[in-house]
């Protein structure tokens, strides 16, 4: 493996750099050649905003071609690149910056006014990166100045344990915490997806992933980069776009709300998926029933596989044998995985449900500036203890069965939402439900349904149809029906924002 992120990831492309690299929607097209001298324009212009190896490069922008060449040209001034949700308000960005002290903050060019302040604060020069959209239009601040700069630059020497990335987590327990991405994590990880999933320079991606995320950052853009394939490169999810150009890709990788969208829409069928190779989905659980539900449609199995912003890969599905709905396959090649009980560390046997624990050169260094909470994160035998609750079968394959921080604890018993969600979700009129622990005076906690119904259900009706099919301590003391279940922008059910809104349903008794 090479030293440096940036000239790993572009090896095989650099052998033919006329070699389309991405189609934009606007018609433009990107050949290797042009990432080459693009991510050096970017690298140049950092280097002249004073940005040394190490220093790091804070990003709030729109998804666009030239934002995924900042990544690459940040990494190959020896910056690190951190990626911020374009969601996020001022106040939540003044944190992030006030922790990380990033030399460089770039945002949208509308932002510029909020932000202002805010990276002033934290010691950043500020510049802008909006979507370019014509010859005569700027695209920012940071665009003009990389068009004037030089479509050369010598990569800063890096080692494979310096930093390339930092991701902050979502944060839905404490405040969000940076995890530190080094750059053989990030280009072993692609070196192995690529194997795994058998990504060559022929494959069409399409992406349509945001792409300040480890998904669609480094899992979709790393894994095709490295093979030298080319993008589809959607700036946002839409069903008319993904049909528009699914006839051109061999390859999409989604997230589960991706796939019901899709099977939602009549275009759906064998034909206009019959020259796909492969379909992935990640970011949150996959639906056992969307699963075959796409099958049944199409005759693709997705590949589901499981990962974290700290390690981005872990398991996958195989890609020639059986992908089992409901799992997340196997562990990677050079991954370890084992199930432990998590107070005592204790490794659990096979079929036994424990906490999920991993090791391998995708695991992250640590938490930005937080070593005791990255210390309290591992094992002494260096093992990363997930907080994801899991099992492997005899099989061997790895099966999630929810957070650690969701495990639901009633009377002294263990209740696993998934089990229980399994079950709801298979009664007439149920589209998605979610279960949660609430505060309860009698249980400590008691167990509650969170459902969306297609139809009028009872509450009452509900909860009876389970007596016969989860132990009297699984099931639902109450159920509430909701519209939607509160999402975040990669679709995983943010079950903190449901124990808050529901905390005190068992306050009156």
């Amino acid at each position: 493996m090479t030293n440096t992120l940036f000239d790993g990831l572009l090896a095989t492309g650099r052998r033919d750099p006329q070699r389309r690299f991405a189609l934009l929607p606007d018609g433009r097209s990107y050949s290797y050649a042009d990432v080459d001298a693009v991510s050096a324009r970017f690298a140049n212009v950092l280097a002249g905003l004073g940005v040394e190896s190490g220093d790091r490069v804070a990003v709030q922008v729109e998804k666009s071609i030239e934002a995924l060449m900042l990544y690459l040209g940040t990494v190959r001034a020896g910056g690190v690149f951190l990626p911020l949700n374009t969601a996020y308000t001022p106040t939540e960005i003044d944190y992030f910056l006030g922790d990380a002290k990033p030399a460089v903050f770039v945002c949208d060019p509308k932002k510029r006014d909020a932000l202002a302040e805010v990276a002033a604060k934290a010691g950043a020069a500020l510049e802008t990166l909006g979507v370019w959209r014509s010859p005569d239009e700027s695209a920012g601040s940071l665009s003009d100045k990389a068009l004037a700069a030089p479509e050369s630059f010598e990569t800063v020497a890096r080692g494979p344990e310096d930093l390339a990335a930092i991701l902050y987590t979502s944060g839905t327990t404490g405040r969000s915490k940076g995890a530190m991405l080094s750059h053989a994590n990030l280009l072993s990880n692609a070196e192995v997806l690529q194997k795994t999933w058998a990504f060559t320079r022929d494959d069409v991606l399409l992406h349509a992933l945001p792409i300040f995320h480890t998904h669609g950052l480094f899992v979709a853009s790393n894994t095709v980069t490295i093979a030298g394939g080319s993008l589809i490169f959607l700036l946002k999810f839409d069903p008319d776009a993904v049909f528009e150009h699914l006839g051109g890709s061999t390859a999409m990788m989604g997230v589960p709300t991706f796939y019901t969208r899709l099977l939602a829409d009549a275009r759906l069928n064998r034909e206009t998926t019959a020259h796909m190779r492969l379909f992935t989905s990640g970011s949150a659980p996959l639906l056992a029933e969307t699963h075959r539900a796409f099958e049944a449609r199409t005759g693709q199995r997705i590949l589901e596989r499981y990962g974290m912003t700290e390690t981005n890969m872990n398991t996958s599905n195989p890609y020639d044998g059986e992908r089992r709905a409901g799992t997340v396959g196997f562990p990677l090649e050079g991954t370890q995985l084992r199930i432990a009980e998590p107070e005592s560390g204790e490794i659990l046997p096979d079929g036994e449900i424990g906490v999920i624990e991993v090791k391998g050169p995708n695991v992250f260094s640590g938490y930005w500036q937080m070593p005791e909470k990255t210390a309290s994160e591992f094992r002494a035998d260096g093992f990363f203890i997930t907080g994801d609750l899991g099992f492997v079968d005899a099989d061997g394959y790895v099966t999630i069965v929810g957070r650690g921080k969701d495990l639901v604890i009633t009377g002294g018993y263990n209740v696993y939402p998934k089990e229980v969600e399994l079950v709801i979700d298979e009664l007439d009129g149920v589209v998605e439900s979610a279960v949660i622990g609430v505060p309860h005076k009698d249980f400590g906690e008691g167990v509650v349904g969170c459902v969306v119904a297609s139809k009028p259900l009872e509450e009452a009706a509900v909860i009876a149809a389970l007596k016969d099919r989860l132990a009297r301590f699984k099931q639902p003391k109450r159920i509430v029906f909701v519209d939607e279940l509160p999402r975040n922008t990669m679709g995983k059910v943010q079950k903190n924002v449901l124990r808050e809104d529901y905390k005190d349903l068992f306050a009156g008794g």
